[in-house]
C-alpha cells in the first residue's frame, strides 16, 4: 500500500463528509453546494480522471501507475471524484456503502455467475 494509501488515517465516510462539510462551510462554499452543482462538479472531475487515460492503449493505461507524475495526477482526480460523491450523498442524505451494497444485491441477482455480461455498464 502507497503512502498516501495509508494518508486516510482510517477515517471513516461520515467523518470525511463532515471534513469536507468543515472545509466547505469554512469558505462559505454552502450555498454553491447544491446536489446539481455537486452532480456537475462530480462529472467533471469523472473527465479529467478520464482525460489521463484518452490515448492510452490497454497495456499503457495497467502501467499508468508506474509513472510518478501520472500517478499523483491519478491519485488527486479519484480524490477529487470521491469528494465530490460523498459532498453530493451528504446533500441528498444518501448513505454511499448502503447505496453501494443494494447495488451490488441487485447485480448478483440480474447477472447470475455464467450469464453473459451487461451490455449498458450496469
Amino acid at each position: 500500500m502507497s503512502d498516501h494509501a495509508e494518508a486516510g488515517g482510517g477515517l471513516d465516510v461520515p467523518e470525511l463528509q463532515q471534513r469536507l462539510r468543515a472545509f466547505a462551510t469554512a469558505r462559505d462554499w454552502g450555498p454553491f453546494h447544491t446536489p446539481k452543482n455537486l452532480a456537475a462538479a462530480l462529472s467533471v472531475e469523472a473527465s479529467e480522471l478520464l482525460e489521463i487515460f484518452q490515448w492510452l492503449t490497454p497495456e499503457q493505461s495497467a502501467a499508468v501507475m508506474s509513472d510518478p507524475k501520472t500517478a499523483h495526477q491519478v491519485e488527486d482526480e479519484v480524490a477529487d471524484v470521491l469528494a465530490y460523491l460523498l459532498q453530493f450523498c451528504s446533500a441528498l442524505d444518501v448513505d454511499p456503502l448502503t447505496a453501494l451494497a443494494a447495488k451490488i444485491e441487485r447485480n448478483e441477482l440480474r447477472f447470475p455467475v455464467g450469464g453473459t455480461p451487461p451490455l449498458d455498464g450496469s
